[in-house]
């Protein structure tokens, strides 16, 4: 039987509508040191050169996976599909009925549940007045943004902490490939050994807004034509997300009536 994670079990926004999440993907941006020959693929937004690389996190701020070498002009979605897919990254998937929380860059499909998508999601445009939820759907965006958002904060010390990562010497590719793997090697090393450390306690609060310039997914929205994922999955995952939106929809407002008597 697979545990659920403390950080969901304890956590009554989380619990008991997130017990199958296994964990947060993302993609993100790092500086990539390339020849002009071959520029034009690794040019991502803002005409620098990067490499996207797309990490897995638990909610303990843990990387559990990286994929490196991907050009900064590549798809979130088409790298997710391409790790997936290949035996070689040993990408550990979800067993049936449990997930990893990906944003809108990605297909809603078994093992990956997204937000959805022409509601409010990201967790700034929940802050002052516009905070309250108007109904399942922005309900569910909200507390899917805010069990995401570990992904980032764990983008947020693995870059303040390794500058390399914003400014790539000019090695072989295939060395800077290898850097960020190192990268989050050490990131996980220093979590486990020191619980104290000052980076992780900056980056600790749940609902932390961290500025990634750098964000792989920024503008990207992911389309049943970037992948290979039948309709009849992709309505699977839909059911799953409604039945959570839903569920957690009602006993929202059976607390907020009851707080109100």
């Amino acid at each position: 039987m697979d545990e659920v994670p403390p950080e969901i079990m304890t956590n009554p926004k989380f619990y008991p509508w997130f017990v199958d999440c296994v964990g947060a993907i993302d993609g993100t941006h790092i500086s990539a040191c390339v020849p002009a020959s071959k520029q034009i693929p690794f040019r991502g937004r803002k005409a620098q050169i990067t490499q996207n690389i797309m990490c897995a996190c638990s909610f303990d701020m843990l990387f559990t996976f990286v994929y490196t070498g991907w050009e900064g002009t590549a798809n979130d979605a088409r790298v997710l599909m391409d790790a997936i897919s290949n035996e070689e990254n040993k990408f550990s998937m979800p067993r049936e009925g449990r997930y990893y929380v990906v944003d809108s860059a990605y297909t809603n499909m078994p093992g990956f549940l997204t937000p959805y998508r022409g509601e409010r999601y990201h967790l700034r445009d929940f802050r002052g007045r516009s905070r309250q939820a108007k109904g399942p759907m922005e309900l569910f965006n909200h507390r899917h943004s805010s069990l995401r958002n570990v992904i980032e904060r764990c983008f947020g010390v693995w870059k303040s902490r390794f500058p390399i990562l914003k400014c790539m010497p000019n090695y072989p590719l295939r060395r800077q490939r290898l850097i960020p793997v190192a990268c989050c090697t050490l990131h996980n090393f220093i979590r486990l050994n020191s619980r104290n450390d000052e980076l992780f306690s900056q980056f600790m609060a749940e609902d932390l807004l961290v500025a990634d310039e750098e964000s792989s997914s920024t503008g990207q929205e992911s389309t049943s034509i970037d992948i290979d994922v039948s309709a009849a999955n992709i309505e699977l995952m839909n059911n799953v997300r409604d039945d959570i939106a839903g569920t957690m929809w009602i006993y929202h407002q059976r607390r907020h009536h009851h707080q109100h008597l």
